[in-house]
């Protein structure tokens, strides 16, 4: 099997980002990537799928709630996220299953949150005179299934997801919204998760959220950028190189990303994957972001980066 030692798979044991609550129901810390052992044992495809559940604080938002709800119940929809990180596996490439799916999940859901108390308007407030609300359930939609077309093959998997939810979506907000707003969340959901990928050209706030935290998921080794286990490389460097994530108000923008790093080399994550993506998106310019080298364990080549 391709990735050799790197078969340990997070259905089995994995890196949970399980972010405590504040009583306003904030994600407290804002920390990417808490860790949690779960059982090391392969499961059966029955008892993997039954563990893959998501969870982020709602803030008292009901349709939020729902929508998650209907998709936690949803054996297709979570053993879609047990392929993904079966497909993963088979390459060699990092974690994508459904703790892949909670990260981003919990990460966009505070992305959107701070940048909304700084004033930056969501797209469906804009366009079609929602509420901020229901961007938040465009975003958990687009963060919840992003990766669901991993689950038949990595190349142009942006692509399948869409085929994938582009008529489960109408099941999974039906509990939640009427039409014509169904079609118009779910096309709003289906943008997002088709502008994902690296060259997606995301148009609303709400996909460039979801772009963004995807790409946010990389303290502690979890990095989006595939490489082999024991392979040394500027990819396996990067990633062990990130230790932790922050993402708080910031004083000259909305919302500021620190990163710290216990190596130089993780700017290649920084600059190649998080640059990359934040770049071109409705973001830009609303977020700010830090990384910095801790310790004395290198020549400091540099004090900071700052993405600009």
């Amino acid at each position: 099997m391709p990735g050799g030692k790197n078969a340990k798979r997070a259905c089995d044991t994995a890196s949970v980002a399980r972010p405590k609550e504040t009583d306003s129901g904030d994600t407290e810390g804002a920390v990417v990537g808490g860790v949690e052992e779960v059982d090391a044992r392969r499961r059966s495809p029955a008892d993997a799928v039954a563990a893959a559940k998501v969870h982020a604080p709602t803030r008292g938002n009901r349709k939020l709630e729902s929508f998650l709800e209907v998709v936690n119940s949803d054996e297709q929809i979570r053993a879609r996220w047990y392929m993904a990180q079966i497909t993963s596996e088979r390459l060699g490439m990092s974690d994508h299953s459904w703790v892949h799916v909670q990260v981003v999940l919990n990460v966009a859901l505070r992305l959107l949150r701070l940048l909304a108390k700084g004033g930056v308007e969501p797209s469906v407030v804009t366009d079609h005179g929602m509420g901020q609300r229901d961007a938040e359930v465009v975003v958990a939609g687009g963060a919840l299934l992003h990766d669901i077309g991993m689950s038949i093959h990595r190349t142009d998997h942006e692509a399948y997801s869409l085929f994938l939810v582009a008529d489960k979506l109408p099941e999974l907000l039906a509990g939640v919204y009427d039409e014509p707003e169904r079609t118009v969340i779910a096309s709003e959901i289906l943008h997002a998760v088709i502008g994902h990928r690296r060259k997606g050209d995301p148009y609303t706030v709400e996909a460039g959220v979801v772009r963004v935290a995807d790409a946010l998921d990389m303290a502690q080794g979890r990095s989006r950028i595939p490489f082999e286990d024991g392979q040394v490389g500027i990819h396996s460097l990067s990633a062990a190189a990130i230790d932790e994530i922050r993402i708080v108000a910031g004083e000259e923008r909305p919302v500021r990303v620190e990163i710290e790093m216990n190596n130089s080399a993780g700017i290649f994550q920084v600059d190649d994957l998080l640059a990359t993506k934040l770049r071109g998106t409705p973001l830009e310019g609303h977020v700010e972001v830090v990384a910095e080298v801790s310790g004395e364990t290198e020549k400091r080549l540099l004090p900071s980066f700052r993405i600009e």
